[in-house]
C-alpha cells in the first residue's frame, strides 16, 4: 500500500519543518541571525495512464490520465534575507550593517568568513576582533592612549587622543556582498563561508555597489518573528498528526484485508 510510504514521507517532512522552526526560535535573540524556512517539493509520480494517451476502446484522448504521487521531499532550507531591527547599545565597537553586506573576518586557518554580527571587541594589542577572537578584515589596531573612537557610516574609524584636537584616521571597515547570499554556507558562531552557489565576494566600502552602511553603537537583532514561528509550528504539528492518522488508517485497511477469508 503506497499510503504508508507517502504518509511516512509526509511525517519526515513535517519533522524537518519543526526542526527548522525550533532552530529559529532558539536564535530569536542571536545578533544578526536570519530566519530559515524549509522548502519542499512533491516526489515522482507513477503514470498508470499518461495524460494525452489514446483510449484503446474508442480512440479518444485521455484528458487527465491517472498519476499517483509518491509523497514529498525536502528541497532546501533557505535563509530569509530580512533586515533585523537595530538595537541601540552605545558600545563604541558595536556596529550594525543597515542594508546588505557582511563583515569579513579571518579564521585561524587563514580562510575568510563572513558575519553580520557587529559586536566587536579589542584584544590586548588593540586589534579589533569578533567575540570569538577572529580578526576583522582589514586589520585595524587602536592605540593604547586612544581616548575614544568614532566609526562613520562609510566605515572610517577615527581615534581621539588627549594631546590632539583633530581625530586620527586609524583604518576603514569594508563589507562584502554576494550575488546569492542564500548560497552561503553557515558554520555556526554567526559565520558564513563563500561557496560556488553564493558566488565570489565583492568587497568594497560601505554604501557602495548597493551594499549597506554602518551604524556605530547599534547591533542588528534577529529577524525571527516569534508569532509567525509559533503559527508555523502549530501548522507543522497538525500536518504531522494528519500523516500519522493516514498511517493508522492504512494499517487498519491492511488488517481488514488479511482477515478476509
Amino acid at each position: 500500500m503506497r499510503a504508508l510510504k507517502i504518509a511516512a514521507a509526509g511525517m519526515t517532512a513535517q519533522q524537518m519543518r519543526v526542526e527548522v522552526i525550533s532552530n529559529n526560535l532558539a536564535n530569536m535573540n542571536t545578533t544578526g541571525y536570519n530566519a530559515r524556512r524549509a522548502e519542499f517539493a512533491d516526489l515522482h509520480y507513477q503514470q498508470l495512464a499518461r495524460p494525452g494517451t489514446i483510449n484503446a476502446a474508442d480512440g479518444t484522448v485521455l484528458p487527465t490520465g491517472v498519476q499517483l504521487g509518491l509523497g514529498v521531499r525536502a528541497t532546501a532550507v533557505s535563509m530569509l534575507l530580512e533586515q533585523g531591527s537595530l538595537a541601540q547599545t552605545r558600545g563604541d565597537l558595536d556596529v550594525a550593517i543597515e542594508g546588505l553586506g557582511y563583515l569579513e573576518v579571518t579564521l585561524p586557518n587563514g580562510n575568510a568568513a563572513y558575519t553580520r554580527d557587529g559586536g566587536l571587541k579589542r584584544t590586548g594589542d588593540g586589534l579589533i576582533v569578533t567575540s570569538d577572537g577572529y580578526p576583522v578584515v582589514p586589520d585595524i589596531t587602536i592605540p593604547d592612549d586612544t581616548r575614544s573612537i568614532s566609526i562613520n557610516a562609510e566605515g572610517e574609524v577615527y581615534g581621539y587622543f588627549n594631546d590632539q584636537v583633530q581625530p586620527q584616521l586609524l583604518g576603514q571597515f569594508t563589507i562584502a556582498g554576494f550575488t546569492n547570499p542564500k548560497g552561503l554556507e553557515a558554520i555556526g558562531s554567526n559565520l558564513f563561508l563563500e561557496t560556488a552557489a553564493s558566488g565570489p565576494s565583492n568587497v568594497t566600502t560601505p554604501g557602495q555597489d548597493g551594499l549597506g552602511l554602518l551604524r556605530q553603537g547599534y547591533l542588528e537583532d534577529s529577524s525571527v518573528d516569534p508569532v509567525r514561528e509559533v503559527t508555523d509550528l502549530i501548522e507543522a504539528q497538525r500536518g504531522y498528526e494528519l500523516n500519522s492518522k493516514v498511517i493508522s488508517a492504512a494499517d487498519q485497511m491492511l488488517g481488514a484485508m488479511v482477515q478476509v477469508r
